[in-house]
């Protein structure tokens, strides 16, 4: 899948850049979500259940719910953003500037999973219990 690079790249400080890696590293997406998002919007009933595993989403079913937390961890990290219509906000989510980033960087080094460590995991549990930007 081609993902088109954007033009003028907004800078972030490196502690912004390094909590976002760790989230997505930590997150139970694998990355053609992530490179879905940036193309089209994709909708929470395709990443839940055996439709997220069907479209090569996540590794195994997840329910709605534990699907939706974590899209909006994402969302608070900066990854993310949830679509709005014209009535208010959808079930569908996007990437933001920085997610997009962080996707072109990954997709030219030729990753294909991400995988976290257990320190990257810790501090990914923490900051997200204490809301804080580790």
């Amino acid at each position: 899948m081609a993902i088109a690079t954007s033009r003028s790249s907004m800078r972030y400080p490196q502690r912004t850049l390094d909590r976002a890696e760790r989230a997505v590293r930590c997150a139970p997406f694998r990355l053609s979500l992530y490179q879905t998002m940036i193309i089209r919007s994709v909708d929470l009933a395709e990443i839940s259940g055996r439709s997220g595993v069907d479209h090569g989403y996540v590794r195994k079913p997840m329910t709605e719910l534990l699907v939706e937390a974590e899209l909006l961890w994402l969302i608070q990290v900066g990854l993310l953003r949830r679509e709005v219509d014209g009535q208010g906000l959808t079930n569908s989510f996007r990437v933001t500037p920085l997610g997009r980033q962080l996707v072109d960087k990954w997709h030219n080094l030729g990753k294909v999973e991400l995988s976290a460590t257990f320190r990257d995991r810790l501090y990914n549990a923490v900051s997200r219990w204490l809301r804080l930007p580790f």
